[in-house]
C-alpha cells in the first residue's frame, strides 16, 4: 500500500486561520499547513503537486498497486501535516511520497530529495528504509534531465528533523522537491505536461525499484 501526498492544497490561501493553527510534530510545533510556493507568473505549487499526483496514481494503479492520496481534490484546505502523516501511517505501509516544488533563489536550479533524520522514538525504525527510498528516487529523477539543486549542499539530498510528514511517519517516507519554481528554466519544465509525465515516471520507477528490492 502506497500513499501519495500532493503538497499543500489549492484553497489553503483562503483559510489562514485554519492552516496557521499550531500542531505538534514531535520535535516541536509547526503550522498546520502552508499555501506553498507560487511562481512569478502565478503558477501555484498545489496545482503542480495535484497534477503530478494524478499521473503517479494512474501509473501505480495500472501496475496493480493500492494507492491512497492524502487529499481528495485541489479545491479545499489542508489536511494538516499531522493528519497527512496519520493517513500515511494507516494506508502507506509500504511507502509514502510527498510531492513538492521549491521556492529557491532566482538563480538556483534543480531538485532535491528529503528524508528523515534518525530520531529515537520517532523515525529510528524507518530512517534507513526512507534513505533507501530517497536514493532510488534521486537516481530515477536524474533521468528527467532536471539537475540536482545547485543552491543547496548535499548533492540533491536533505536530511530533516523539522517536517511533520517525516517525524511522525511510521512508514518509509520521502519528500520530493521537484525543481525551483522561482527559476525560469525550472518553472517552464514544471508547468509542462510532458515534463510532468517524466516526473511521474521517475516517482513510479523509484517505487518499483524500492519495493522490488524490499
Amino acid at each position: 500500500m502506497i500513499v501519495i501526498d500532493p503538497g499543500h492544497n489549492g484553497m489553503n490561501w483562503a483559510f489562514p486561520e485554519e492552516i496557521n493553527q499550531i500542531v505538534d510534530i514531535g520535535t516541536g510545533t509547526k503550522a498546520c499547513n502552508t499555501t506553498g510556493t507560487t511562481s512569478y507568473e502565478g503558477y501555484a505549487e498545489p496545482d503542480f503537486t495535484w497534477a503530478v499526483a494524478q499521473l503517479v496514481v494512474e501509473r501505480l494503479e495500472a501496475l496493480g498497486a493500492t494507492v491512497t492520496l492524502t487529499r481528495p481534490d485541489n479545491d479545499g484546505w489542508g489536511p494538516c501535516i499531522t493528519e497527512r502523516a496519520a493517513i500515511g501511517n494507516e494506508f502507506g505501509r509500504d511507502a509514502v511520497v510527498s510531492i513538492h516544488a521549491d521556492g529557491g533563489p532566482d538563480d538556483g536550479r534543480g531538485f532535491h530529495v528529503i528524508y528523515p533524520k534518525v530520531l529515537p522514538g520517532y523515525t529510528d525504525d524507518i530512517a534507513a528504509e526512507s534513505q533507501r527510498l530517497a536514493e532510488a528516487l534521486h537516481a530515477s529523477y536524474l533521468d528527467t534531465g532536471m539537475p540536482v539543486a545547485d543552491y543547496r549542499s548535499g548533492d540533491g539530498y536533505s536530511v530533516r528533523d523539522d517536517l511533520g510528514g517525516l517525524t511522525l511517519s511510521d512508514s518509509p517516507v520521502v519528500f520530493l522537491e521537484a525543481g525551483n519554481m522561482r527559476h525560469a528554466t525550472d518553472i517552464a519544465l514544471l508547468q509542462d505536461p510532458t515534463f510532468q509525465e517524466k516526473i511521474a515516471d521517475a516517482i513510479v520507477a523509484a517505487l518499483v525499484e524500492f519495493l522490488g528490492a524490499a
